[in-house]
């Protein structure tokens, strides 16, 4: 399995939950702010625990934006020196979203995430059911807001991506074509919209 990098903005979340972390290919980097002078001793041991696979970056200096800078650095260096890897930024901050489109469109897999419970590989696990990969996929749409996939190979790449690449073609197009049979996905020719309640594009 890929190695996944998972960036953590401090300043923006303090997760409880690191523990859905500890596997080989997971490896965390935690962003603190230069101001942030506390962390909490449950994230610590979590991190602790981890061993080689965590560290902390302390920012250099402060200044809006600072710290995103440094994980988009920091990703940068990655990507430069790996291949075959996804980055998780975990962050509430929106502002990480134009990096991850940037990302994406020089071929390097990329997500943010509120919450490291809402990591795509997290909540689909390719072994998972159909119909809680159907689930995910439903959900990973619904998030995507008006930057949905606008044709049918964009969206096929796009259930691939979200489970690492580790599903057969067929496995995609079972999860594609159970879209269409609900009525989720319209296909005009190449071209696809959606029925997704309220947040329908």
């Amino acid at each position: 399995m890929r190695t996944n990098y998972v960036m953590i903005d401090f300043e923006s979340v303090q997760p409880s939950d690191l523990a859905l972390l500890d596997a080989e290919h997971f490896r965390v980097k935690a962003f603190v702010g230069a101001n942030q002078t506390r962390i909490a001793t449950d994230f610590a041991e979590a991190m602790q625990g981890l061993g080689s696979r965590a560290e902390y970056v302390r920012i250099s200096g402060s200044g809006r934006n600072a710290l995103d800078f440094h994980i988009a650095f920091h990703i940068g260096l990655i990507a430069a020196a790996e291949r075959d890897v996804f980055f998780h930024v975990i962050s509430k901050d929106s502002g990480f979203d134009p990096l991850i489109t940037h990302l994406k469109g020089r071929k390097v897999f990329a997500a943010r995430s509120a919450a490291i419970a809402d990591i795509p590989i997290l909540k689909a696990p390719a072994a998972a059911p159909l119909c809680e990969r159907t689930s995910a996929v439903i959900t990973d749409l619904q998030r995507r807001g008006a930057a949905r996939p606008k044709t049918v190979r964009t969206l096929m790449n796009t259930i691939s991506s979200m489970f690492q690449k580790q599903l057969a073609e067929e496995e995609v197009r079972t999860l594609f074509d159970g879209l269409v049979n609900r009525r989720i996905v319209r296909v005009d020719g190449e071209s696809v919209s959606y029925q997704l309640g309220v947040r329908a594009a």
